[in-house]
């Protein structure tokens, strides 16, 4: 349990330092609504595959658990590795009805889990989507919320929304901000109604706070223009109130164009300097079916990548000339990712 434990806290400040490498800026609201102790579920919005729990554990206090679609879990290898991390597989109809019987143990899992006083990270909109919209939730977090409530009536269960919102997905490098929202007593809509209607109270007030704390787009005929407009005008979609405000008042900046990146020689001699991981990151690309799944693929390869060569091109100078030129080229390689990335422009999408 030692060993998991450090294994667990090791991983997530590695993660949070490489994110600051994925990020130009990384934007964190209300972790003051987090309560130290205690059961908390964390309902998530879910635009950017694996990315977004990283961003939300990461630069969160408590040791989560995840629940992730089941499809990430095929390999064997990887499987172990997301189970070290306290990730557990969720099926949906898409992988089969078969499948779905498989879902009784891992509620049975995560009815243990908020028994601990543990928490967990769920992302109630059933899948991932790019759209910047909040879809109807599904019911799947509630079963697990007021089914804990039932199996263990002395339980208090604290439910958290999260939004989460980039600038320009799969876009490098972005710009990433996280809120986490009011506190919502679980356990009192679970008493004060029938399980029908608590369910429907639950989804109503978590899709109402996570309308509020990522960009809310409705989806309807005006989707498509209002994104145009948006993305014309370069908004700053992290600046989440604001953008919100031009929503729901129909008004829009004027357009403008998008910043020129004065740095782009910078990045081709980051590019150069890093020619094997980005060779690495091309053939890994070509198998990626889903939008969504861009950034998790660019920044797993290319963190994993440039590491070992970096840290290859630094022991064969160390062998050629000296360490200490083998340390200070390792050293210049990270320092010029880091401030390209912190210096960089962050456009919206053309």
């Amino acid at each position: 349990m030692i060993l998991k434990k450090i294994w667990y806290q090791s991983v997530k400040l590695f993660l949070k330092i490489s994110l600051h490498f994925y990020a130009q800026k990384i934007i964190i609201t209300g972790r003051e609504n987090i309560p130290k102790k205690g059961a908390i579920l964390f309902a998530v919005n879910h635009p950017n595959a694996l990315m977004d729990p990283l961003f939300v554990t990461t630069f969160n206090p408590r040791e989560n658990h995840f629940l992730v679609r089941a499809d990430v879990f095929k390999k064997p290898l990887i499987r172990k590795f997301l189970a070290s991390l306290n990730l557990m597989p969720i099926f949906r109809i898409r992988d089969g009805i078969k499948q779905l019987s498989n879902n009784d143990e891992v509620f049975e899992k995560c009815f243990k889990i908020l028994k601990k006083q543990q928490t967990l990270i769920i992302f109630p909109q059933g899948g991932h989507s790019r759209k910047r919209t909040i879809q109807p939730l599904s019911k799947g977090f509630t079963r697990i919320v007021f089914g804990a409530l039932e199996r263990f009536p002395e339980l208090e269960i604290t439910v958290i929304p999260v939004g989460i919102t980039y600038q320009n997905s799969s876009v490098y490098p972005s710009k990433v901000c996280v809120q986490f929202g009011e506190v919502i007593d679980s356990k009192q809509i679970f008493l004060e109604n029938p399980a029908a209607k608590a369910s429907l109270i639950l989804k109503e007030k978590v899709s109402n706070q996570l309308k509020k704390l990522t960009v809310h787009i409705p989806d309807d005929e005006k989707y498509e223009s209002t994104l145009s407009k948006l993305n014309a005008a370069n908004v700053d979609f992290t600046n989440v109130d604001l953008v919100n405000k031009f929503i729901a008042t129909n008004t829009f900046p004027k357009a403008q164009k998008k910043q020129i990146n004065l740095l782009r020689p910078l990045y081709y001699l980051i590019l150069i300097n890093s020619i094997l991981p980005y060779l690495i990151w091309k053939r890994f690309s070509k198998n990626i079916k889903e939008i969504e799944f861009v950034d998790t693929m660019k920044f797993s390869v290319n963190l994993l990548s440039c590491l070992f060569f970096y840290s290859l091109q630094a022991l064969i100078l160390s062998v050629l000339f000296d360490i200490k030129t083998g340390f200070f080229y390792f050293l210049f390689s990270i320092l010029l990712v880091f401030f390209y990335t912190k210096t960089a422009p962050t456009n919206t999408e053309d």
